[in-house]
């Protein structure tokens, strides 16, 4: 048995899942399981009209509402079950009116109803092309806990109930689940991805596809910079590298449960589906070059924290991540000396409590419009010269930050946002003027 996850713009329109049918159809002596992403940005649309619908205006919520339905409806048809999803999402966007305010557990209600609508007109459309589909609702089948917006799975429960999976080709939505008592949850954003892996592992699955709208992973971001090689194969640690810095093409969550089986994953491109991708796998791949890939995280914010005061005082970052943990934000980067740290973070919606209490302790500035740039590869730890042939190359940028991770996979620095292109052109220029054949293409 295989998973198969295609993501929102694979299952966009009527023509796009048409393709994703035609896909499935040449892997079906494979058994494949399905797991599908919201149509296109039906997750940004739905969160607006629910932003919409607390701040008292329900007539324009049920407005959106019904563009999004008929944005449904003209890719698939009218439909009775499709009616009655998008009942019930009205009777939600008015009692968010009411309430006036968003909970973690309603935003989660909310955002569910994308990989609803996707993954039951997915199973339909099937249907027509003559597949024998069959739709599972994920939140029936994927238990987690009770951490609303950033659910984690529980693994044995998840398991027990796939066991209850209908015959055929099964059909999934991704991103979503529910407590054990039946409570809707989500994966956190890009958690489609993340919903496929824990399937795959929980059935023991032959293979994970990860099917998107680009070749599989490649020497750089294609957002910054076109041009890059498509990479053949990568090792588990070397993408995970890469997904938690920025590589849009995998969710940074994607590759645990499947290390924790040993379960390969594919990147595979729903647009050209001739294209063998990248493949994942746990053993290191030996490669001439020193650096795999370069990602990007842009939007970064870096909060330099400064005290004269506890130079060389015990429990001073232990303090600063404190704070952090109490507001819930994550921090990606952080570099230290006897009297400041520097760190950075992606999520500025708490930014200015955090502030107010890293104040109490510690002088504290932010400094929005930051990009993260990593070099990937696992013969970064063995060549020499490599962060000087990195920062000899980026010498017109101003470098705010240089961290080596303690895995040593990755050299990564911090350069304002507007640097990011001219120095990702340079760095790719210098690790990728000669390929090794058996890596790169």
């Amino acid at each position: 048995m295989i998973v198969m996850k295609f993501g929102g713009s694979s299952v966009e329109s009527a023509e796009a899942i048409d393709r994703v049918a035609s896909i499935v159809r040449s892997h079906r002596d494979r058994h494949p399981l399905v797991v599908v992403s919201a149509m296109g940005k039906t997750t940004n649309r739905l969160l607006e009209m629910a932003e919409v619908a607390v701040k008292g205006e329900s007539r324009e919520a049920l407005r959106l509402c019904g563009e999004l339905k008929t944005f449904h409806e003209t890719n698939f048809r009218k439909d009775s079950v499709v009616d009655e999803i998008f009942d019930r999402l009205s009777k939600l966007l008015e009692g968010l009116s009411i309430l006036g305010e968003m909970t973690p557990r309603s935003i989660d209600a909310v955002s569910s109803f994308g990989e609803s609508l996707s993954s039951y007109i997915v199973t339909q459309r099937f249907v027509d092309c003559g597949l024998n589909a069959a739709h599972a609702d994920s939140r029936h089948f994927v238990v987690t806990d009770d951490r609303h917006t950033q659910a984690n799975p529980d693994y044995t429960r998840t398991r027990e109930r796939l066991q209850r999976l209908p015959d055929g080709i099964v059909v999934m939505g991704g991103f979503i689940g529910s407590t054990a008592e039946g409570v809707t949850t989500t994966l956190g954003r890009g958690g489609s991805d993340f919903s496929a892996s824990i399937i795959g592992a929980c059935c023991d699955a032959e293979e994970i596809q990860i099917w998107t709208d680009v070749d599989g992973i490649l020497t750089a971001d294609p957002r910054v910079i076109p041009g890059g090689h498509r990479v053949k194969e990568i090792s588990f640690a070397e993408a995970a590298e890469l997904a938690y810095f920025g590589a849009k093409v995998l969710h940074p969550s994607t590759v645990v449960p499947a290390i924790q089986k040993n379960i390969p994953v594919l990147i595979l491109n729903s647009r050209r589906p001739e294209s063998p991708g990248t493949r994942i796998r746990s053993e290191s791949v030996s490669c001439a070059n020193a650096v795999k890939s370069i990602a990007c995280k842009t939007n970064i914010t870096v909060v330099d924290i400064r005290s004269t005061r506890m130079l060389m005082a015990h429990g001073f970052l232990r303090r600063i991540f404190e704070v952090f943990d109490h507001h819930r934000t994550s921090v990606d980067m952080v570099t230290t000396s006897e009297v400041s740290v520097s760190l950075t973070i992606d999520n500025t919606t708490r930014l200015p409590a955090i502030l107010s209490d890293l104040r109490e302790f510690a002088e504290a500035e932010p400094a929005g419009d930051q990009a993260i740039i990593c070099l990937v590869g696992e013969n970064i730890r063995s060549t020499p010269g490599i962060a000087s042939r990195a920062f000899g190359t980026v010498g017109g940028a101003n470098i705010r930050m240089i961290s080596q991770g303690a895995s040593r996979l990755n050299l990564s620095f911090v350069v304002a946002g507007k640097d990011l292109r001219a120095a990702v052109e340079s760095l790719h220029a210098e690790f990728f003027s000669t390929l090794d054949p058996a890596v790169f293409e």
